[in-house]
C-alpha cells in the first residue's frame, strides 16, 4: 500500500502538465506512488483505452480550419472531429485543432497519414490525439487533411468553423485578399465540382448525361431529339456547377471568370479546395 502523500499541489501540477480532470490526476499520483512520469504514463493508458473503447462511437462534430503560409504560396484545411457540439465549442479544442493546421503549415506533409505522424510539442500527433481522448472523453481525430499551392493562396473559414476553402489565384493582385475571399465564398456557397469544364472527370460527365438522357425518354421526347436535349442539360450542368461558369453570387450579371477577369486581365483560378465538417 503507498504511504507517500499526494497534495492538492501534486494534483494540480499534474492537471497543469497534462490538462487531465482533479480526479483523474489524483488517481494516476496514487496509482503511481507519487511518480510524475509513471502518473503522466497512466493518463496516457487511460486516453488510450478511452479512445480504443469510443472507435464505434461517431464524431462528426468538429471544427475545420483552413489557414495558409506567410507568403501566402500555400494553403492548408484540417478536419478536427469530436462527438458533440458542446466540446466542439471548447477552446481548447478549438486551439488544439489550430495547433494541428500550424504543424500542417510548417511541415507541409504530402498525406494524412504523414501528418498524424509528426511531432507536436515532442509528442507524435497520433499519441497526443490518442491523449486528447483521454483528456476529453470522446472520440476525436483529424479525417481531412488538403493542401494547395499557387501564386496566391487565400483561405476562408464559414460558419464558426464548419467549413473551410482555399483558393488559388493564378497571380496577386494589390486586391488579391479580397477577390480570393469572394471567391472562396462562392465556392462555400455553391460547391462547385470543379473549376473548369475541362476540369470535370469523365465519370462526372457520362453520369450527368445517362441522367438527362433518362430524364428525356421518360418526357416521352422521340428519340431523335434526346443526344441533343441532354448535350444542352449538360451546358446547364457546367454552368451550375463549375466555379469559372457559374454566376457570381455578388454580381449575377458576370460570371466568377468574367469577375476575375475584370480586376486583372487573365486572372484566374488555378486550385481550390472546401472541406463541410462531416460531410
Amino acid at each position: 500500500m503507498s504511504t507517500v502523500q499526494i497534495t492538492a499541489a501534486d494534483v494540480n501540477k499534474l492537471r497543469q502538465q497534462t490538462g487531465a480532470g482533479m480526479m483523474d490526476c489524483k488517481k494516476a499520483l496514487t496509482e503511481a506512488n507519487g511518480d510524475f512520469e509513471a502518473a503522466i504514463d497512466y493518463l496516457r493508458k487511460k486516453g488510450a483505452k478511452v479512445a480504443a473503447s469510443r472507435q464505434d462511437r461517431e464524431s462528426n462534430e468538429g471544427v475545420v480550419i483552413a489557414k495558409t503560409t506567410a507568403d501566402g504560396k500555400r494553403g492548408v484545411i484540417v478536419e478536427f472531429n469530436c462527438e458533440t457540439d458542446f466540446v466542439a465549442k471548447n477552446a481548447d479544442f478549438v486551439a488544439f485543432a489550430n495547433s494541428i493546421a500550424d504543424l500542417a503549415i510548417e511541415k507541409n506533409p504530402a498525406s494524412l497519414e504523414e501528418l498524424v505522424n509528426l511531432d507536436l510539442n515532442g509528442e507524435k500527433l497520433a499519441d497526443s490525439i490518442i491523449s486528447q481522448t483521454g483528456k476529453i472523453g470522446e472520440k476525436v481525430g483529424v479525417s481531412k487533411y488538403e493542401s494547395i499551392t499557387g501564386e496566391k493562396v487565400i483561405a476562408y473559414i464559414h460558419g464558426n468553423y464548419r467549413l473551410g476553402v482555399l483558393v488559388a489565384l493564378s497571380s496577386n493582385p494589390a486586391s488579391a485578399e479580397e477577390i480570393g475571399k469572394d471567391v472562396a465564398m462562392q465556392i462555400a456557397a455553391m460547391n462547385p465540382v470543379a473549376i473548369d469544364k475541362g476540369d470535370v472527370d469523365s465519370k462526372t460527365i457520362e453520369r450527368e448525361l445517362e441522367i438527362a438522357k433518362d430524364v428525356i425518354r421518360a418526357e416521352g421526347k422521340p428519340e431523335e431529339m434526346v443526344e441533343k436535349i441532354a448535350a444542352g442539360k449538360l451546358n446547364k450542368f457546367y454552368k451550375d456547377s463549375t466555379l469559372l461558369n457559374q454566376e457570381f453570387v455578388k454580381d449575377s450579371s458576370k460570371t466568377v471568370a468574367q469577375f476575375l477577369n475584370d480586376v486583372e486581365k487573365g486572372l484566374t483560378v488555378t486550385a481550390f479546395k472546401r472541406v463541410q465538417l462531416g460531410a
